[in-house]
């Protein structure tokens, strides 16, 4: 259990990658926080799962682009838990829908930048504070943030590619603390993200052109990210790990 003794905060831990890495994160010993905004349902079944399998785990809902919620997400962790915070995992995001420049509009395109990116920030800002020594951020771009997105998500590209250089800014600030800032960016993973918004014959023939011949599933993104919150990654910071079989390399 390589994180016996941590608290962790998961933004948007309640489902699909959210929901894989706050059980990855108890399941390896840390006591999770984990932030919901819609689904107190699969909020709870997350917290029953951890509980199930022996660890501790508290639900908070909330609006990761409000700081009034995120202050709280905070706050109700840290009276939890302890004053301190020692893992932090930004998963709030989303493409909200596929649009071309000329049918989004500035409404659209502040949205997705505030969902994706300045969440990320706030929730970073907010929980600096409480971390101590040896402190690890991960946030999470894509393989989108890299190559521009599908057709239509140029938007969500965009945010996850502001994402992926706050990481690398955030590391050189935070080294000196001794607080690691790493990013994951996957590619296609079986989520309900790609149920969602992507065709199933796009996905059948991503998953023929990824030399794994498959999509990727929530617990090994769920395993990546316990890998950069333990001290095993002590020495990467600033990485923007993909996730994506072999399908797009850096």
């Amino acid at each position: 259990m390589k994180l016996r003794g941590k608290i962790a905060l998961v933004t948007g831990g309640a489902r699909d990658i959210g929901h894989a890495v706050s059980v990855k994160l108890a399941l390896e010993g840390a006591k999770v926080a984990l932030n919901y905004y819609a689904s107190v349902e699969q909020a709870q079944a997350t917290v029953n799962a951890i509980k199930e399998a022996g660890g501790e785990a508290i639900a908070i809902g909330g609006d990761m682009t409000k700081q009034n919620d995120v202050d709280r997400f905070v706050a109700e962790t840290v009276a939890a838990f302890g004053d301190r915070i020692d893992i932090l995992v930004n998963v709030t995001g989303g493409l909200v829908a596929r649009k071309t420049l000329e049918e989004a509009d500035l409404e659209f395109f502040e949205f997705v930048q505030k969902l994706n990116f300045t969440s990320t920030f706030m929730v970073t800002k907010a929980v600096v504070p409480f971390m101590g020594d040896r402190g690890s951020i991960v946030n999470f771009s894509s393989q989108a943030g890299r190559d521009g997105g599908g057709p239509g998500a140029w938007a969500y590209a965009a945010s996850k590619g502001a994402v992926t250089t706050f990481t690398r800014g955030l590391a050189k600030e935070l080294g000196p603390k001794n607080i690691r800032v790493n990013a994951l960016c996957p590619g296609m993973i079986a989520t309900t993200f790609h149920d969602v918004f992507t065709k199933d014959q796009v996905r059948t023939n991503v998953a023929a052109g990824t030399p794994l011949k498959r999509e990727g599933q929530a617990s090994e993104v769920a395993d990546a990210v316990a890998y950069l919150a333990s001290d095993e990654s002590s020495f990467l910071t600033g990485v923007n790990l993909d996730v994506n079989g072999g399908l797009v390399f850096s």
